[in-house]
């Protein structure tokens, strides 16, 4: 048994390659061989949001507060809540964040597959965003 302590992984700033507006991610786990899941809470400020990105084995989400948006490549804008889950299937194009007045926060879990976790790609345009 392993208890990572609350506050014992120091919090960091989402990076401007990844994200667009504030951001922090504070890690809740990584991934330890053999099993291959990272976990981490993640907080966008209002507006705020992820580059378009993939997960080669998924990611699932856990909205903890806040509203959120998300959205798959060629998908229409969907708003998220508290208690929602969200599922990204295997190298499914996304992306996911506040929504422009509020808050929000999740809890963001993917797989490992070749101790690569997620593939950034370009940031979502305002005109995206606002769509």
């Amino acid at each position: 048994m392993h208890i990572t302590r609350a506050g014992s992984l120091p919090s960091g700033k989402g990076p401007a390659d990844w994200f667009t507006g504030t951001v922090r991610i504070d890690p809740l786990f990584g991934v330890e061989p053999p099993a291959g899941a990272a976990g981490n809470t993640v907080t966008f400020e209002p507006g705020a949001r992820t580059a378009w990105h993939t997960h080669p084995l998924g990611q699932i989400l856990i909205v903890q507060s806040g509203l959120g948006l998300v959205q798959r490549l060629d998908g229409p804008i969907e708003e998220i809540r508290p208690g929602d889950v969200v599922r990204f299937a295997p190298g499914e194009k996304h992306w996911h964040g506040a929504s422009p007045n509020n808050a929000m926060v999740h809890i963001a879990i993917q797989e490992a597959l070749d101790g690569k976790v997620v593939e950034w790609m370009e940031h979502v345009t305002d005109e995206q965003y606002g769509a």
